[in-house]
């Protein structure tokens, strides 16, 4: 092979290698660069730039399409285009995450559906609706006896463990009446958001903590809100046994009863409603 043979063929291998490391380079810039334009929109605008941006969209079985239909109203409210978002979603989180049954509890598709849509209902807003640290989900047929409480439960989220652990009786209870702002799968799916938001520094969670925050700013500073809050009969008193509880509980009415609570309390359905970027017709 002559001299300028492999002098050619070096030059090409060099030319290729510099390409390669100059598109790399090119793409960090660029993702950091939108990082940055994202997080100036978002502390402006108080949310994502997009919260739905797929390849390729999951669907649901036929059965399971229909388990949405009928036995999840949340779905009905949706427009076509976000009932495909909110089907890729729910397929998306089933094969994510690990259904675990107990005390002979077979999981089947309707399980994996409804517990599934509560999860992606509640972060239909955000852009990652994984919630990482939620991996097990451990269904139980009715309450169970809790190691942790030394206590029987309808519902546990442990955040060491990345599991929910959940009453099948009691999660189908929470929707027997959707106006009562009792949902057992809608609050333990809270704290594990909430966790969640701790935990991880995506754009969602970033928002969603940093909401709270604020809210938790409001509460403190505000008296005349506080005792409104603690006199008033819409909220149950559970929520004022902690923080983690008063969120899961108030989220319970935002889902439930929207109207009422924005008449009742505008200023924190406003703080809940930008802390999940909830965008949904009736709400």
């Amino acid at each position: 092979m002559s001299l300028i043979l492999v002098v050619e063929k070096y030059t090409l291998g060099s030319k290729i290698i510099l390409g390669i490391l100059f598109a790399i380079l090119l793409s960090i810039l660029l993702r950091y660069a939108f990082k940055l334009i994202e997080m100036a929109y978002v502390l402006k605008i108080r949310r994502p730039l997009y919260n739905h941006l797929y390849f390729h969209l999951r669907r649901l079985s036929k059965d399971q399409k229909g388990i949405l239909e009928n036995k999840f109203s949340f779905y009905s409210k949706l427009s076509s285009k976000e009932k495909k978002y909110f089907e890729h979603r729910v397929a998306s989180f089933i094969i994510d995450k690990d259904f675990i049954g107990r005390n002979g509890l077979v999981v089947t598709d309707e399980i994996k559906v409804l517990i599934s849509a509560t999860a992606v209902m509640l972060t239909f807003g955000f852009r990652d609706f994984y919630v990482p640290i939620l991996s097990k989900i451990v269904i139980y047929p009715s309450n169970f006896y809790s190691r942790i409480n030394k206590a029987y439960h309808k519902g546990e989220f442990n955040p060491k463990l990345q599991t929910l652990v959940i009453s099948w009786e009691g999660f189908l209870q929470g929707f027997d009446d959707e106006n009562d702002n009792l949902n057992l799968g809608i609050h333990e799916l809270t704290h594990a958001i909430h966790f969640n938001s701790i935990k991880e520094r995506d754009v969602s969670s970033v928002i969603f903590s940093d909401t709270l925050k604020e809210l938790s700013a409001l509460l403190s500073t505000d008296s005349s809100l506080r005792d409104r809050l603690k006199t008033s009969d819409y909220f149950r008193k559970y929520a004022f046994t902690n923080q983690f509880e008063f969120l899961a509980v108030v989220i319970e009415n935002f889902i439930e009863t929207p109207l009422e609570f924005k008449s009742q309390f505008p200023h924190i359905y406003n703080k809940v409603k930008q802390m999940l970027n909830f965008r949904i017709k009736g709400y």
